[in-house]
């Protein structure tokens, strides 16, 4: 993978630091021989840079939209990341309730159990 730095990285690594911390960012880039390294690298460039660094929807939107996805598509521990993210951007519990109730409803009773446990836990550890 090249080292190049491209702009939507650099703008991915910086909203990436300031929504999952520089802990989560930091180790995800500890070790550039790890087999995981280029992963992270695409993810900050297209997930967190050009998608998360487009103007058209505000960060409050893009955190309810992410979570519908990813509770819909059962994928726990990026749901536990990201309800920790959409926190920060200002959803409320109750938003993110109601978010998971429409996902129970549209995408099966399972995606919605799971996601209210991940949930659940996510709320626990915060006020840990």
């Amino acid at each position: 993978m090249s080292n190049e730095r491209t702009e939507n990285f650099e703008k991915g690594l910086t909203l990436r630091r300031q929504l999952s911390g520089d802990k989560v960012v930091d180790e995800a880039f500890r070790d550039p021989e790890d087999f995981a390294y280029p992963m992270e690298v695409m993810v900050t460039e297209v997930a967190w840079g050009a998608a998360w660094g487009r103007p058209g929807l505000d960060r409050r939107s893009r955190s309810i939209l992410n979570l519908g996805i990813l509770a819909a598509l059962n994928r726990p521990e990026q749901l536990a990341g990201h309800i920790g993210i959409a926190l920060k951007n200002g959803v409320t519990k109750t938003e993110i309730q109601e978010v998971l109730l429409q996902v129970a409803a549209y995408a099966g009773m399972p995606a919605g159990m799971v996601s209210f446990k991940i949930a659940k836990e996510v709320f626990a550890k915060l006020e840990a």
